[in-house]
């Protein structure tokens, strides 16, 4: 008797079609797994036995051969327990073998026949619709993450005797009901509002134009001037996501296995790794090349506190997926490419002790502990920040007397505004925001008139911006511009831009 089902497996932040092939035949009791299992799907047999007897179904005790088809493909996933179980049920006619002729099915089974939730079920969801899969069967517990995928009937299942209910027509269980994006975008709640900073003008008008614009910043001050809780609320006034964006940044979150309860991302992610992050954690990697920091981050900020404390390799392994917005993970067993289009904030402080330029406090350190400390940043990375700002401590006294700031519902829209006039502009090219011009597009759509290009040259020549600094504030420049609702660059956007550039010679210099 022979029996087909099918199923998915991941590979990178796509699913790959399997075909799980059951034949029982005559012969010594045997359950043979093949098809280049890894060993967590090797060890789904002696789950799957345990299940079903567990159920109530006899384990068959004749010869028992599964394949995993395509075989040149390494299966890693606990998702072929449920579907190998139904492919067994299917061969002893417990389950009619046409009505799983083609319906994907997922789930990893314990051994009373519970389903657990799996990792990356909503790629693989979304695979199976574009392969025109009509139905998927997945754990309940993974409902929520794929309530927002249209065009495919989704069957939430807890139990394999559910699942064989289903099939078999006793009792069938309702597809999954979709929630629109804009109600889950309605139901957002941000945990840091700019109404709560006190003070800092000019920071928070720096981080308006990065937001703007999707500039990276670095932020330069001593210990509680409020650098963090600033970086905090960049995604409180960063634009909405669009669908599209929400899921391919929730399909990175499933396969890196931390989707939050809510579901589909609808909040911009905000990713705050500890600089005792290792290489592996930051980039990605490990035995199966999961996701990493920087790829969580996709679509919203990477925040690095404390910047000269993180490792040197892992500073320097951000400057290619700054650049290209993609990173490419190769290990023995697994080679996955993963999207980073991220905003960086970082934060630091001048010197060790932080109170190096303080006007409240006086320095502890040397001059040569300062120049050790700010030396562990390469001069290639701070290129690759686009604005470099200092923040002054603000006095208690007028803490007191500040008043509630702009909230970030306000600043929004003026972002939002900036944003738009970019996506209309780019409406051709494969970029959204001016962050992301190359340097073919650059010279089209940051052209200078004569007057602010000597300015920009002046500076240029005085401060030694390199060519990369350089296109760096003309970005910065053009966001400037769209801020204002100007069409052109003027010499007081380039004036603006140049300015966060200059701790640069203070520091560095």
């Amino acid at each position: 008797m022979l029996s087909r089902t099918l199923c998915y497996t991941l590979s990178g932040i796509d699913g790959i079609k399997i075909t799980v092939e059951c034949n029982l035949s005559n012969g010594l009791p045997a359950f043979e797994l093949v098809g280049l299992p890894d060993i967590a799907v090797k060890e789904a047999r002696e789950r799957i036995k345990s299940a079903l007897r567990n159920t109530g179904f006899e384990f068959p005790t004749d010869r028992l051969v599964i394949n995993l088809a395509p075989a040149d493909i390494k299966k890693e996933s606990t998702a072929f327990d449920l579907p190998i179980a139904i492919a067994i049920l299917a061969c002893c006619k417990h389950v009619n073998p046409e009505s799983i002729s083609n319906i994907a099915i997922m789930g990893e089974l314990a051994l009373n026949g519970e389903i657990r939730p799996i990792r990356g079920a909503l790629p693989l969801v979304i695979s199976a619709r574009a392969d025109k899969i009509k139905t998927v069967i997945i754990p309940s517990s993974n409902a929520k993450e794929v309530m927002c995928v249209e065009g495919i009937d989704i069957i939430p299942a807890g139990t394999l005797m559910q699942v064989v209910s289903h099939l078999s027509g006793k009792r069938k269980i309702e597809p999954l009901k979709t929630v629109s994006y804009a109600q889950l975008l309605g139901e957002r709640i941000y945990s840091s509002d700019f109404k709560s900073v006190k003070g800092q003008k000019s920071a928070k008008r720096a981080l308006i134009i990065a937001a703007s614009g999707g500039h990276n910043v670095l932020m330069v001050g001593p210990p509680g001037s409020g650098k963090t809780l600033m970086a905090r609320c960049v995604p409180s006034i960063l634009p909405d996501m669009t669908f599209e964006e929400a899921l391919i940044t929730t399909r990175i979150h499933s396969v890196a296995g931390s989707i939050p309860e809510k579901g589909l991302l609808v909040e911009r992610p905000f990713r705050a790794p500890h600089h005792t992050a290792s290489h592996v954690s930051i980039v990605g990697g490990g035995v199966h090349a999961v996701p990493g920091e920087i790829s969580k981050a996709h679509n919203g900020v990477l925040f690095l506190d404390e910047l000269p404390e993180y490792r040197r390799d892992v500073l320097e392994a951000l400057r290619q997926p700054m650049e290209d917005g993609f990173v490419t993970i190769t290990r023995v067993a697994a080679q996955s490419t993963y999207p980073s289009e991220f905003m960086l904030i970082c934060s630091m402080n001048p010197c060790p002790c932080g109170n190096y330029g303080s006007r409240t406090r006086q320095c502890r350190c040397t001059p040569l502990d300062i120049k050790r400390y700010l030396s562990r940043i390469s001069g290639p990375l701070l290129d690759r920040i686009d604005m470099h700002i200092e923040v002054e401590s603000i006095p208690p006294e007028k803490l007191a007397d500040e008043k509630d700031g702009e909230s970030s519902s306000e600043i929004r829209q003026r972002v939002e505004a900036a944003r738009e006039i970019q996506r209309e502009r780019y409406k051709d090219e494969s970029i959204t925001c001016n962050a992301r011009l190359s340097a073919t597009t650059l010279n089209h759509y940051c052209r200078l008139n004569r007057e602010a290009k000597q300015v920009m040259n002046a500076a240029s020549e005085k401060m030694g911006l390199s060519n990369r600094a350089y296109t760096r504030v003309l970005k910065v420049a053009r966001t400037i511009a769209d801020l204002e609702g100007e069409k052109d660059i003027s010499v007081n956007h380039v004036s603006e831009a140049l300015q966060y550039r200059m701790i640069d010679a203070k520091y560095w210099g």
